[in-house]
């Protein structure tokens, strides 16, 4: 089986619902990635890049109960699926691999 390549805001996703666990859906990733990653992003783009994952087979997703807070409308949730992990661990140890080295020549380009 090929590697799949991810694209950035594909690996920022991923790695913000590794971090948000169950709890991951549209708004919870925009206000994680903007918080941690300090970066703004539209919720249009979340969701846009969560199908093209769905589509690809790396995260599923599933709509959860009604909620009073929410006027009655159900939150979409998303779960990174096995071929998301293994995406997501490759796109590391690659970063890891290219960067294993580099920290003195990046102080010297400062």
């Amino acid at each position: 089986m090929s590697a799949i390549n991810l694209g950035e805001f594909e690996q920022l996703i991923l790695l913000t619902m590794l971090r948000l666990g169950p709890e991951a859906y549209g708004a919870a990733i925009q206000a994680e990635i903007e918080t941690t990653a300090e970066r703004t992003v539209s919720i249009s783009a979340v969701y846009t890049t969560l199908d093209r994952l769905e589509a690809k087979g790396l995260v599923r997703s599933h709509v959860g109960d009604p909620t009073p807070q929410r006027g009655g409308k159900r939150k979409k949730y998303y779960v990174i699926a096995p071929a998301g992990t293994r995406a997501l661990r490759d796109a590391y140890e690659l970063l890891k691999r290219m960067t294993k080295g580099i920290e003195g020549l990046l102080e010297k380009a400062r």
